[in-house]
């Protein structure tokens, strides 16, 4: 891994420059979230006229975090708002992603006076499952962030954006419908489907938390105190909460996640928090077994390319992310299928997979996605064909330089510089995430003073380090491989993050590690 220092001098400035930060007061001080300027009044005519006729009107969602919060946040706006509405969470397995032509007939038999489909986190793409829906009468107003395809979209109104979630979407048309609530769930839709946190991100996660941390939704609450966490920042959503509300959609049924977040009644909540919980367990130990076959067949190639019948179509975009975490190359792991087979791609910075997907169409069924993220179907005759040609086409575009893993740091330390104001200047950066990374430092020459090994299988380090006469604790999380290179009286150079540290009411800064070069030793990364 190839360390790269940002910058160097006063701390504040340093990291600014670094995040490319100009108007420090509206980073500082950002104002409530203001919605993209989109064309509200012809969606907003539409439901005035579904009301009036009282038509049937489907909220057509997605099955991750982001589609799960958009889809509560227009299902409870319009239902508010008088429409006879409905929601829908597409099945994973037996309708796949976004609107398609069988789930527009289904709904049609099914809701009597069928006459509005509202898309949200999905439909941008969706031509086909369109068609079908103008051909039966139906109306779609589309409320989609994903990058749009190559033909013209015939839905009746189009709200899109991708500045934002597709969450962030739907808080906002909601707001113009007069509803007020949704915040929180917009917040929880923006990290998880990792969108930079600067702008009108960075508005709606600062703001979105705060409401998410006094929030009256019973489910939300219920599954805070489940799965042990208090207060609730972006770490805590990312790893916490979000791959919960995830988990339904990946091996069970995202409806159940849907209903939880707008469950009003506490045993319901307690009943299906329990669920998700449970399902989470599932879906890693799914995952941990996809990743031990792949990671025996990751060959050479440029984009690593995994397809067999054993993995999991559920969990197959956490496995090419683990891919990618550990072998940093772009990764696709296709469930392969008698015929047609699923397959989910994820990228390295500085690569659009979406766009290599796409010079490949021919080859590929239907597809979406974002540069860092993708999914599509393909017949499974051609899955080598494509492995050839996705390669081909790519090699030149993926030099060695973007091949390298590299660790940014925006500045090197001293330990005498870290106390109460220096994290005092941290936590005003928060909330952090993809575009606004937590501030990373270096410090050169520390010695340890001690080290153990902790957690599940000794996987973590816990450390005490030295420089000069100041002292801190310090914990690496996934560091156990490092440990025996590490002695007392060792000497390393140390990359972390800073944090506060509470135990028994007492408050203490902790370095929380993210690499380490033992002096004097081969790196073993």
């Amino acid at each position: 891994m190839k360390w790269e220092i940002l910058g160097k001098g006063d701390v504040l400035k340093t990291l600014l420059k670094n995040r490319g930060i100009k108007n420090s007061k509206e980073f500082f001080e950002p104002k409530f979230p203001e919605s993209p300027k989109l064309n509200y009044k012809k969606a907003i005519d539409r439901l005035k006229l579904a009301k009036k006729n009282k038509e049937g009107v489907i909220v057509y969602g997605d099955y991750d975090a982001d589609g799960i919060c958009a889809t509560a946040i227009i299902w409870e706006a319009l239902h508010e708002y008088g429409l006879d509405v409905l929601p829908h969470i597409p099945d994973r397995f037996s309708e796949g992603y976004g609107l398609n032509p069988e789930s527009v007939q289904n709904l049609k038999l099914k809701i009597n006076n069928l006459k509005l489909i509202v898309t949200v986190d999905n439909g941008i793409v969706a031509y086909k499952g369109i068609k079908k829906a103008k051909e039966l009468g139906i109306d779609v107003i589309v409320i989609d962030h994903h990058q749009p395809g190559n033909k013209p979209n015939s839905a009746f109104c189009i709200l899109h954006s991708t500045l934002v979630s597709g969450s962030a979407l739907a808080y906002f048309f909601a707001k113009e419908l007069g509803f007020k609530s949704g915040l929180e769930l917009a917040a929880i839709g923006t990290i998880a489907d990792q969108m930079p946190l600067i702008g009108v991100n960075r508005s709606i996660v600062k703001y979105g938390l705060e409401d998410l941390n006094h929030t009256n939704r019973i489910g939300l609450q219920t599954l805070f105190k489940d799965s042990k966490v208090e207060k609730i920042g972006t770490y805590e959503v990312n790893y916490i909460i979000a791959p919960r509300i995830n988990a339904m959609g990946r091996v069970a049924n995202g409806l159940d996640s849907l209903r939880l977040l707008c469950t009003k009644k506490l045993d319901k909540a307690k009943e299906l928090s329990s669920l998700v919980n449970k399902t989470n367990l599932d879906r890693q130990k799914i995952v941990d077994e996809v990743i031990i076959h792949a990671r025996r067949n990751v060959g050479n190639q440029k984009i690593i390319v995994l397809s067999d019948a054993s993995y999991h179509e559920g969990v197959i975009g956490l496995a090419a992310g683990k891919i990618v975490e550990e072998f940093y190359r772009p990764t696709i792991v296709i469930s392969k299928g008698k015929e047609i087979s699923k397959a989910s791609a994820r990228s390295i910075s500085g690569f659009d997979i979406i766009s290599s997907i796409r010079n490949v169409s021919d080859l590929i069924i239907e597809g979406g996605g974002h540069p860092m993220a993708a999914g599509f179907s393909i017949k499974t005759s051609k899955i080598e064909i494509f492995t050839k040609k996705i390669n081909d086409i790519s090699d030149k575009l993926l030099t060695n330089e973007l091949l390298e893993r590299k660790l940014k740091i925006d500045l090197e330390l001293d330990f005498k510089q870290i106390n109460q104001e220096l994290h005092k200047i941290i936590e005003s950066f928060s909330p952090t995430g993809l575009g606004n990374p937590t501030p990373t430092f270096v410090s050169h020459k520390i010695e340890i003073m001690n080290v153990r090994m902790v957690g599940v299988s000794n996987k973590h380090i816990k450390l005490k380090l030295k420089q000069g006469e100041q002292v801190f604790d310090a914990i690496y999380f996934g560091g156990g491989q490092f440990y025996p290179d590490l002695k007392t009286g060792t000497k390393m150079d140390v990359i972390y993050s800073i944090e506060e540290n509470i135990w028994n009411n007492h408050k203490s800064l902790q370095l929380k590690i993210k690499d380490i070069k033992p002096l004097n030793h081969e790196h073993r990364r």
